[in-house]
């Protein structure tokens, strides 16, 4: 259409209209689609579940605008013992998926493992078992490469394989393993070994992921984690706490490291910073967002969002994410069914959800999720600990985006960390991942 026009004006009109349809065609080129992806979880409860979740994989699959799924925890039910086989079966299952796969674990992978009905085993012996089963190396599942950034990577965490990151169209992912239901916190007398450790190298990933997506003008920052926080919970920190004789009944809150560095991240981040994870409460709409964390001073941290899930049909919903940086507010979410998607012959469409809202928020949340906090003081820097490597999240092969970023970058910032020489590839048809 725009050659035809330029064809049929002279001189320096053609030339005008010429310069105006490359501008069009440019913008046109710079302009990406909006990112979408899905979460599912809870899906994998016994065998008469792999059928139907294969099914759902393949929907996914079919979908043109998802770019990758989230497991987001529990490939076996609580009531499933925790075998070798059946962690092989899953992993065969969830590897076949057309879609890349990134894999969080769950209360029932490996912290519910010490239960008689489970086979009375070693916790921390399914959990390094699991390690080695599902991340071997740096690919999530799938059929199609995607490459995360690992914790494993980091010399001081070498066994937290499960703990990644990646990136994609501006936005910063980190995957967590903090399981319900009180993030595996035991009350047995001793050193909670395995939880202090992992504490320890979910606070260093949180707070440095979210200055590095600071400092490289990230738009956004999305955690995931299949554990429900009880953000309801919080408390504050006491200068002198330990002359404190009395002691509380409540027992002790298994996030309370998890959510200060969540605030620590919101603050240092400034930008939104969303939060997914499962829930025991029943949501009608498989669903609930607010924004619940508070501070120490008892103040809602105003860039946080939390995004709360509970299916009713865990082998056939996915939770459907979609962003765009020109959006407001950036997200949109809606629950999709298998029955959506309609298993046709070529030339056939894909049917559109019909009962899942466009738009994520209720009547009574806002309407844009906040850009900044302002009652929240700017957080101090991080610690200066950090290794003196830490490898750069990967980056999805999606089309990069002009649009100016959603902060302006702070001047004269000092490097957070050398930045390699070159980007991790995802496939051969990826671009390099930007250094963090």
């Amino acid at each position: 259409m725009c050659t035809s026009g330029v064809s049929r004006l002279t001189g320096a009109a053609t030339m005008f209209a010429a310069l105006l349809c490359g501008a069009v065609a440019h913008a046109h080129a710079e302009s990406p689609a909006p990112l979408g992806f899905a979460v599912i979880a809870d899906a994998l409860t016994r065998s008469a579940d792999e059928a139907p979740v294969r099914r759902m994989l393949d929907a996914i699959a079919r979908e043109g605008n998802v770019a990758f799924i989230v497991y987001d925890g529990n490939i076996k039910g609580g009531s499933e013992a925790c075998r070798d086989g059946i962690y092989q079966s899953r992993r065969d299952l969830l590897d076949t998926s057309r879609t890349p796969l990134v894999l969080l674990l769950g209360q029932h992978d490996w912290a519910d493992c010490a239960q008689a009905h489970t086979g009375a085993y070693d916790p921390v012996e399914r959990l390094d078992f699991v390690r080695q089963l599902f991340f071997a190396d740096a690919s999530a599942l799938g059929q199609t490469p995607l490459t995360l950034s690992r914790e494993s990577d980091v010399a001081r965490f070498r066994n937290f394989r499960e703990i990644v990151r990646w990136q994609a169209q501006g936005i910063a992912f980190i995957g967590l393993n903090a399981p319900s239901p009180n993030n595996h916190y035991l009350t047995a007398g001793g050193r909670n070994g395995e939880f202090e450790d992992r504490a320890v190298a979910t606070t260093f990933w949180l707070e440095h992921a979210a200055e590095s997506a600071r400092r490289t003008d990230m738009r956004a920052l999305v955690i995931l984690l299949q554990g429900d926080p009880d953000f309801s919970r919080y408390e504050r920190r006491e200068r002198f706490a330990w002359l404190r004789f009395s002691r509380s009944n409540q027992p002790r809150d298994g996030f309370l490291e998890l959510k200060r560095s969540l605030v620590k991240a919101a603050e240092a981040f400034r930008g939104p910073v969303i939060v997914i994870h499962g829930t025991e409460a029943q949501e009608p709409n498989g669903f609930h967002i607010d924004q619940p964390l508070r501070n120490d001073k008892g103040l809602i941290v105003t860039n946080l969002t939390r995004v709360a899930i509970a299916f009713a049909k865990p082998q056939s919903q996915w939770l459907e994410v979609q962003s765009d940086a020109q959006w407001h507010p950036p997200f949109r979410l809606r629950v999709r069914n298998v029955r959506d998607v309609r298993d046709v012959r070529a030339g056939e469409t894909i049917a559109p959800a019909s009962e899942a809202p466009a738009m994520p928020y209720p009547s009574s949340m806002p309407s844009s999720i906040p850009s900044s906090s302002p009652s929240a003081p700017p957080s101090a820097m991080p610690r200066n600990d950090l290794p003196e490597s830490l490898p750069a999240p990967p980056t999805m092969p999606l089309p990069a985006s002009d649009l100016p970023p959603l902060l302006t970058p702070r001047e004269s910032r000092p490097p957070i960390l050398p930045v390699p020489a070159s980007g991790v590839q995802n496939g051969s048809s990826g671009t390099g991942g930007s250094g963090q």
